[in-house]
């Protein structure tokens, strides 16, 4: 992947609510979570409990994770691996509170069970596709008439070097 679609992978990740976050041990099942992102910082957030299998995980020291995303309408399909880690600065948690994790905790966000987990990439792997359905349906009408195998987008495995020097320039 080029520079553009690599900035495009941050873009597109910014405009999908949730994916699916585990820990590659398997100590912490796959579960539906929702991510929040910072400008110029690599690290996908996330507001958990901290009795979830992925915080106790966290909290036993940064550990193997792999964050899923799938989302058609964004044109964005990655797998990304990196470090699972609990950040319990308040200022954080602060800026990154929002009416829905809100509604999650009685206490609010002084609630004592708010969790913070950040994943830090280390690779992804990421497909993007056209956004839209119309130039879906034109790429493989187009490869009917010619016989050519259709533009479906771009794809490819990054380091974390590569994620985070463009997402810290964005």
């Amino acid at each position: 992947m080029n520079d553009q679609d690599i900035t495009a992978f941050w873009d597109r990740l910014s405009d999908v609510n949730a994916g699916f976050l585990g820990t590659q041990s398997g100590a912490a099942r796959m579960v539906p979570m929702s991510h929040q992102l910072r400008d110029g910082d690599a690290t996908i957030w996330f507001i958990s409990a901290r009795d979830t299998d992925l915080a106790e995980a966290a909290e036993q020291g940064s550990t193997a994770a792999t964050y899923v995303v799938g989302e058609g309408s964004e044109g964005l399909y990655a797998v990304i691996e990196g470090k699972l880690i609990q950040n319990n600065d308040p200022a954080l948690r602060d800026e990154l509170w929002s009416t829905v994790a809100d509604s999650w905790f009685e206490g609010g966000k002084d609630d004592p069970k708010v969790c913070i987990l950040g994943l830090v990439p280390q690779t992804a792997e990421v497909w993007l596709t056209p956004k839209s359905g119309l130039s879906f349906a034109f790429n493989i009408a187009k490869a009917q008439l010619t016989g050519e195998h259709p533009d479906m987008g771009s794809h490819g495995a990054e380091s974390a070097a590569d994620l985070e020097r463009l997402r810290k320039s964005a």
